[in-house]
This record gives structure tokens, sequence and C-alpha cells, in this order.
């Protein structure tokens, strides 16, 4: 086997030479990581706002929900989608199995209450000091998400961005519904499972370094949104 030194070589060599495999793998996990993380943000950013600003009966029960839904084990929720999508399940007739579109589906369920209940705490902390302002001004509750919403852009965009990198790295529900098929399904995570079984490490390192990479600037980008958002709360 080769060393370290030589495996990591090759591996940097193939991201500098934009080797075909790596940039379509790389660009078919961004594909579907991106779509669930939008369908996921517009399903959770207005369930937390909801939540976060307004008491109703069962809210606890749902706060509970959304909490425990953060921690859903990833295998489950691919066991789950995939018996949707088989051909005895209830979508079969759709023949979604083993597809991008299967991904995005697992990756979904997995990040939206991850970004609902993150939203809801964010919205329900913000609601705290803008109360009162609201019930003098006899704000509507439409009025009150939306203005809620606009004044935690900053921090709802690092919700996104921590939906994002749970998504990006998730393995175990997409290998499950997508099937990890060459050119059809095949993303980084999968890829570096399949390849450094087969002993094709200088592939599956190179994945590695870019998905570490990606992983560093969601992070990077996540601190700077937070510095920009103090620097115009004190402007």
């Amino acid at each position: 086997m080769d060393g370290f030194g030589s495996i990591l070589a090759e591996a940097v060599g193939l991201i500098l030479a934009w080797d075909p495999d790596l940039i379509e793998i790389i660009a078919l996990s961004l594909r579907v990581t991106l779509t669930a993380v939008a369908i996921a943000c517009l399903i959770g950013l207005p369930l937390g706002a909801a939540v976060g600003a307004f008491r109703f009966p069962g809210r606890t029960v749902v706060t509970v929900v959304l909490n425990a839904l953060m921690g859903l084990p990833p295998v489950v929720v691919g066991l789950m989608v995939y018996l949707m999508l088989s051909a005895s399940g209830p979508l079969g007739p759709l023949q979604l199995l083993y597809t991008p579109t299967a991904m995005v589906i697992a990756q979904t369920i997995l990040v939206t209450p991850i970004v609902a209940a993150l939203t809801k705490q964010v919205v329900e902390d913000l609601n705290r000091e803008y109360a009162e302002q609201f019930a003098s001004m006899g704000v509507g509750p439409l009025d009150r998400v939306g203005a809620l919403l606009w004044d935690a852009r900053y921090s709802l965009l690092t919700v996104a961005l921590a939906g994002f990198g749970r998504a990006v790295a998730e393995v175990g529900a997409v290998i499950i519904v997508g099937g990890n098929i060459n050119h059809v399904t095949r993303v980084m995570t999968t890829t570096i499972a399949l390849e450094t079984s087969k002993g094709n490490l200088q592939l599956a390192l190179a994945l590695g370094v870019v998905l570490l990479t990606i992983a560093l600037i969601v992070n990077a980008a996540v601190m700077a949104i937070r510095a920009s958002a103090v620097r115009a709360a004190y402007a």
C-alpha cells in the first residue's frame, strides 16, 4: 500500500486537475444538499417562527417533538423513505427510489426539524423583546411573524448554514434511498465509504479534503454572519 504522503499527493492532484468523476460527484452532492436545505427552510422557518412567536394549546408538545426530531437517526429516516418509495409503498408508482429526488426527500426530513427548532428559539427570544411594542401597535399575526423573521435574518442565515452542514455530511439515509449508483446517485459521503472499502484511497481522500473544505467554509460563513449581525446591532 502506498504511503500516506503519496496518497495525499495523488488526491490533491485529482482536485487540482478537476478530475471529471470528482467534479460530477461534488456537483451532485451540492445540488442535492442545497435543494434539500432550501425546501427545509421553506417549511422550517415559518413553522419555527409560528411556534416561537405565539402561545397556543399543545405548544409544549410541538416544541418537545421538534427538539426530539433534531436527533432523528439517519438510517431510520432512510428506511422510512425507502418503504414509502419502494414498489410496494404508497409512493411507489412515482418511481423515485434510487434517484436524486429520493435523496432530497430524505435530507429534507432530516434538516427540517433542525431548522424549525433553531428558528423557534431565535424567534422566541426576539419576540420577548418586541412583545410590548407589537401589542401597543396592534400588529397582526402574519405581520408579527414577518417582522420577527426579517429582524432575525442574520441569525436565521446561520440556522440555514447549520442545516447545510448537517445535510452535506449525511451518508446513512442517502445511501439507503439513493443506492450509491455511479453517475446517478453517487455523492461525496457515499463515495468515500465505497472507495475506501475498495482501496481507492486517492479518490476517497480527495473527496474528504473537499468535504472538510466545505465544512470550514460553512463555519467561516457562520462566524462572519454573526459578526455582521453584532456590528449591525450596535451600529
